[in-house]
C-alpha cells in the first residue's frame, strides 16, 4: 500500500477498491509487511500515552500511569494480537468467498483486509491522549468508516452482486466479532495471570 492508495481510500474509496482489483499483485508478503507496520501505530501510541501522559476515565480526572515493564509487556501482546486478528480476517475472507461466488485471490483478500482496517489502525494515534471518552469516540468513527469500506470493497474485489456482497460482509463482521470476543477473553486472562497491569503510585 502506497501513500497515494492509502489516502485514496479516504477521498475516493470505490476507485481505490477498483485499483486494488485491477492491480497486479505478486504475493501476500507486501500486504503483511504493511499491516505489521501500521499495527505498530496503536501499540506504540498506547505505550507512550499510558506511560508518559497517563490514563484517565473522565476529563480532569486523576491520570494513572503504567509501570514501564508492565506497559511494554501489554504493548507487545497487543501488537501481536492485532497482527494475528487481521491476518486471520484475511484468511477467513478468502476461505468464505467461494461460498458467495467470489473470485478473489488470497493476496486480494489480505489487501482488502488491510484497506478496510487502515482507518482503525490510524485511529490508534488517539492512544497518545488516553482519555477514555476521546479514544472511544475516535474508535467509533474509525469503526464506522472501516465498515463502510468493507461494504464498498467486497462487491468490487470479489466481483459478486451487491446482494451477495451484503451477506458476505455480514458474515465477515460476524467472524470479526468472534475474533474480538476471543481476544478480549485472552487479554483478561493474561492481565490476571501472566502479564498483570502494574500502576505507578
Amino acid at each position: 500500500m502506497t501513500i497515494k492508495s492509502m489516502s485514496e481510500i479516504f477521498y475516493h474509496p470505490s476507485l481505490a477498491m477498483q485499483h486494488l482489483r485491477d492491480e497486479n499483485l505478486k504475493g501476500t508478503s507486501e500486504a503483511l509487511f504493511t499491516l505489521a507496520i501500521l499495527a505498530l501505530i496503536p501499540a506504540i501510541s498506547l505505550f507512550i500515552g499510558t506511560t508518559q501522559i497517563g490514563w484517565s476515565i473522565t476529563p480532569g480526572g486523576d491520570a494513572v500511569k503504567l509501570n514501564l515493564i508492565s506497559a511494554l509487556n501489554s504493548t507487545i501482546a497487543f501488537y501481536l494480537a492485532t497482527c494475528f486478528a487481521l491476518g486471520l480476517m484475511g484468511f477467513s475472507m478468502h476461505w468464505m468467498e467461494k461460498t458467495y461466488g467470489g473470485h478473489a485471490s488470497l493476496e486480494r483478500c489480505m489487501n482488502l483486509t488491510l484497506y478496510t482496517a487502515t482507518p482503525l489502525l490510524l485511529a490508534g494515534f488517539a492512544g497518545l491522549y488516553p482519555m477514555l471518552w476521546f479514544c472511544v469516540a475516535i474508535g467509533a468513527v474509525a469503526l464506522a468508516y472501516s465498515t463502510f469500506l468493507l461494504f464498498t470493497g467486497v462487491p468490487i474485489i470479489m466481483k459478486i452482486p451487491e446482494e451477495r456482497g451484503f451477506l458476505f460482509c455480514i458474515s465477515i463482521l460476524t467472524v470479526g466479532l468472534i475474533i474480538l470476543v476471543g481476544l478480549r477473553s485472552a487479554t483478561a486472562f493474561l492481565w490476571g495471570t501472566l502479564t498483570p497491569l502494574i500502576y505507578l503510585p
